[in-house]
């Protein structure tokens, strides 16, 4: 029988079993590995998938908060300002203090996830979502709703950080990039179900509905193992019982423990890098990159459009904006899911043009739709034909983004900032990208009362930008090892 090299996994048989390597050299020691009892290898394989799906599944209930924070401003916008009697600018302030809150957390968020452990900071996140929602629900004036904002904002800025590290550290190799897009698929849902529940209930229910996600997780957090690498970083012994109960009773996991203790050991090594020193000329393209995607990611109106979709869609004519936006919200779903299928076989540049060339060429129809629509008025078959672009062309425009602009620039941010200045490098960027989605929400319904045609036309320039951008600087990650990246910038 002939076999093929497999870099992770050993020599692979024609027929596809897995011949795993039974030695090893590390650190000029040889480890031996242990093969499964016979007969239980399958049964062992199937647990370690059951169980990492499920503490994936537990942790996505963090993002689809996140989702449902994103997607509340849409439905709730006229009973909130019809019953707290709310200026537009005030509705626009409460709409992106989430952003605010979550720009904080983001930034305390690596320091809380390091001190108390991954499980610890998630729980620090549900604490105040919980208390924000309610205090949203009970909320009298703008003060309360700008208070419960900021901290489901803090939450959410945590949590952005935290369940993608822990997904990936605990997940298996072979199901690493499935359940990392586990992230992303979960904010979409929770988008969704705020759409959704927010055609049933009123604004106050749909705050209490809010508390539902964070609850869970709680409780699901104490059926689910630390994650074994931060408990071989605190030097906790515990971590290899916590691989165990991952990786199934079955699996021998004594190479995976070496990995762990080797790749911990040489972090160690390493000496601490400052903040002043990853803005120096050798790490300048990848920073440049990996904050420019995250920018102009959100700089195409993405969160704006999504947060007030229901005034959008009843300006062009729509009756029922709110049916409308849950269609969005459904889209978006089914293409991120589409999108994590094709990221490793289309390859991330291919992904990013097409998405950026679709947004910018579906901005630009739906900025003429209502252009038409405002210097038509009286003509009944051409109002209707504008309605018509206008609603096809955004729902267009949310299967582009969610083809490629939305989870590549996360993937891609990840794969070139080398690893020494990855955290430090990761958190700029990633308060690039709360900042620039704070400042669209809060300018979005400004813009909108400015000019509906100019506001989008505007955000079709950026995603021209985009696709200039990278056609320009971005390299091609796919199938390629993260130090061959590095070494391309050097």
């Amino acid at each position: 029988m002939g076999f093929k090299e497999d870099p992770e996994k050993g020599a692979v048989g024609l027929n596809g079993d897995v011949k795993r390597p039974l030695l090893r050299k590390e650190h000029g020691k040889e480890y031996y590995r242990r093969s499964p009892k016979k007969g239980k290898s399958s049964e062992a394989f199937q647990g370690s998938v059951a169980t990492a799906l499920f503490c994936t599944a537990v942790v996505a209930l963090g993002p689809l908060q996140f989702g449902f924070c994103n997607g509340y401003s849409s439905p709730s916008e006229d009973g909130i300002i019809s019953d707290l009697s709310l200026s537009l600018s005030q509705y626009s302030v409460f709409g992106s203090l989430s952003n605010v809150g979550a720009m904080v957390g983001a930034i305390v968020s690596g320091q809380i996830a390091d001190f108390i452990g991954r499980k610890g900071a998630l729980i620090v996140a549900v604490i105040p979502n919980i208390i924000g929602w309610v205090t949203i629900s009970v909320a009298k004036d703008a003060s309360f709703l700008y208070l419960g904002r900021l901290l489901t904002g803090f939450g959410v800025g945590v949590i952005s950080f935290t369940v993608p590290v822990y997904i990936a550290e605990i997940a298996p190799k072979h199901l690493r990039g499935g359940l990392g897009a586990a992230n992303q698929l979960s904010v979409t849902i929770g988008i969704m179900l705020a759409y959704l529940f927010g055609l049933f209930l009123g604004w106050r229910a749909l705050a209490v509905a809010g508390v539902v996600p964070s609850a869970l997780l709680v409780l699901g957090l104490f059926f689910i193992p630390e994650s074994p690498r931060w408990l071989a970083k605190i030097g906790n012994e515990d971590f290899e019982a916590s691989l165990q109960a991952l990786r199934g009773s079955q699996i021998d996991v004594s190479l995976e423990t070496v990995e762990i203790r080797s790749v911990v050991e040489t972090g160690n090594e390493q000496p601490r890098i400052k903040f002043s020193e990853i803005f120096e000329r050798k790490y300048a393209m990848p920073l440049t990159i990996g904050i420019g995607l995250l920018l102009l990611q959100q700089l195409s109106g993405i969160n704006g459009i999504m947060f007030y979709s229901s005034s959008i869609f009843k300006s062009a004519g729509i009756s029922s904006g709110n049916v409308a936006t849950l269609g969005l919200g459904a889209v978006q779903v089914v293409m991120t899911a589409v999108s994590a299928v094709l990221i490793d076989k289309a390859g991330r540049r291919l992904l990013l043009m097409i998405s950026s060339a679709g947004m910018a060429v579906c901005l630009f129809l739906v900025g003429l739709a209502f252009y038409l629509k405002s210097h038509l008025t009286g003509v009944s078959h051409l109002e209707m034909f504008t309605s018509i672009l206008a609603v096809t062309s955004l729902l267009v425009y949310i299967v582009s983004f969610s083809l490629g602009i939305g989870a590549v620039p996360w993937v891609i941010m990840s794969e070139i900032l080398p690893v020494n200045v990855k955290g430090l490098a990761g958190s700029v960027a990633t308060l690039a990208n709360w900042s620039s989605s704070w400042l669209v929400t809060m300018t979005i319904n400004l813009l909108l009362e400015w000019s509906t045609a100019g506001t989008f036309f505007l955000y079709a320039i950026i995603c021209s930008l985009t696709l200039v951008f990278v056609a320009f600087l971005v390299p091609e990650t796919k199938g390629r090892t993260l130090e061959e990246i590095e070494a391309s910038f050097r």
